[in-house]
């Protein structure tokens, strides 16, 4: 009996120890499997996914067509041809899908569906030719539902940074206190309980957001959310700009023909993509698939400037800078000193040096005629008014890239062709220059006004002394 007993303890202390050995790998697994703090890099993504889907809606894509595209300085230096300008849109939403994907995939390599494994190359099979075998592609109702979650992930994984951010201060000060030697103990304990009830609190509420944000979902779970948004995304550029082989079934929603870029004659409540080249043409606006480049790489090619415009050359930001440092000056001359009169010269490149001092030549020194003041000025307004918002939403753009590798959401929705990107040099150049002219004649004229008040001033000074004197 005592062996038995004995065998029968040793027989359950195994089982015992094999249920915890279980029990610590499934929790060790588990913990594995979610994403913890990746989930802000994810929260990012799906912030930017959001926003892609947001700017494809039937309301926005009327405002591209008839706003964006339209802009007075766009179509003077940059182009007048619509269907080259919606192209340019088009690539770069795309572009900015596709590296959205590119992150994705990574993601995808750590989970343990096989089919989310595949997701780069089931990705470029659905750019490509449209195949979607996975069914990715959900409806627009089911898409509205998935935009709503993430919108809920991406405010919860928020408040989270900010709210580890808090306990880590807190934390940091409990520390400080801890060292510091106070000779006053009762007044020191009673800060040190104080702080310790909010670092107590504060990971209660750190706790809860890991809970109920993405810190705490596994990476099946948020890169099949990811995956299904970028095929809906990608489907819907392409339905609104007219490519591809055919819609999936699973979108069955359409622009109406007044918000399509590229409307078909077909039922606008049929989901049919109508065939266009993939590559721009300047006359007939129309876009072709070439398979032997891909469907990115074509787009990626789009976007890259010819070799006459201010991308090219690595200026336009250069420039833009130069233009809001001009406007400023345009609108108040009078406060202009030398020394920045010498700065500006000095952000000069070259060319428009050159330009400037053969605009100049032959020019008197004398700046007097107010009425030849006042056309500069209009002629300079009307050339700032077309100009300085390209300038500025340079300015814009590039500051959007900056907040995005902070992983947060960008501030504006410009765009690259609503820019200086794009922009011919030499277009580009004879503005400023015309600018630069306008504003050494109005601010010569400003200064010899300013000279002849301010001798008026003295000679009517010494009259009145002369007058007190005699008198």
């Amino acid at each position: 009996m005592a062996l038995e007993t004995w065998l029968i303890k040793v027989k359950t202390a195994i089982s015992n120890g094999l249920d915890v050995v279980r029990t610590t790998t499934n929790e060790k697994m588990a913990k594995k499997s979610n994403v913890g703090v990746l989930a802000f890099e994810i929260a990012g993504l799906m912030s930017k996914l959001l926003q892609l889907w947001q700017s494809l809606s039937d309301k926005n894509i009327v405002r591209l067509r008839h706003e964006s595209i339209a802009l007075e300085g766009v179509h003077k230096i940059v182009s007048n041809d619509n269907a080259f300008l919606l192209g340019l849109a088009c690539a770069e939403m795309v572009e900015n899908l596709s590296l959205i994907a590119k992150s994705v995939a990574r993601f995808a390599k750590r989970c343990d569906d096989s089919g989310l494994r595949c997701f780069d190359r089931l990705f470029e099979e659905f750019a490509n030719l449209g195949c979607d075998p996975q069914s990715w592609v959900l409806s627009w109702k089911e898409m509205e539902a998935k935009q709503k979650k993430m919108n809920r992930y991406v405010t919860l994984t928020a408040t989270l940074r900010k709210e580890m951010d808090e306990l880590s201060e807190i934390e940091h000060g409990l520390s400080k206190l801890l060292q510091c030697s106070d000779h006053e103990s009762a007044i020191k304990e009673k800060k040190i309980i104080d702080l310790q009830q909010k670092v107590f609190w504060q990971k209660q509420e750190v706790k809860y957001l890991k809970e109920s944000s993405l810190w705490s979902r596994n990476f099946d779970m948020a890169t099949t959310l990811l995956a299904r948004s970028i095929f809906t995304v990608l489907a819907r550029i392409k339905l609104v700009f007219g490519i591809g082989q055919g819609c999936p079934a699973s979108l069955p929603r359409s622009l109406s023909i007044s918000a399509a870029v590229y409307p078909s004659d077909q039922n606008s409540s049929a989901c049919n993509f109508v065939s266009r080249p993939l590559n721009m043409s300047k006359h007939d606006g129309k876009r072709d698939l070439d398979l032997t480049e891909g469907f990115s790489e074509s787009n990626s090619k789009l976007l890259k400037p010819p070799p006459t415009t201010l991308g090219a050359v690595a200026l336009s930001l250069h420039y833009a800078n130069l233009i809001i440092v001009m406007e400023k000056m345009i609108r108040s001359p009078q406060l202009v000193g030398v020394d920045a009169r010498d700065d500006l010269y000095a952000m000069l490149p070259t060319s428009i040096r050159v330009s400037l001092r053969a605009r100049l030549r032959g020019v008197g020194f004398s700046a007097t005629d107010p009425v030849l003041a006042g056309e500069w000025k209009d002629a300079l307004g009307r050339i700032l008014g077309w100009l300085s918002p390209l300038a500025h939403n340079m300015i814009k753009w590039q500051s959007d890239r900056s907040f995005e590798q902070q992983n947060l959401m960008p501030k504006t929705k410009v765009l690259l062709l609503q820019t200086l990107y794009f922009a011919n040099q030499v277009k580009t150049e004879a503005a400023i220059t015309e600018l630069l002219v306008g504003l050494n004649y109005i601010w010569r004229f400003e200064r010899e006004m300013n000279a002849k008040a301010l001798l008026e001033c003295s000679n009517f000074n010494g009259f009145l002394n002369l007058q007190t004197t005699s008198g």
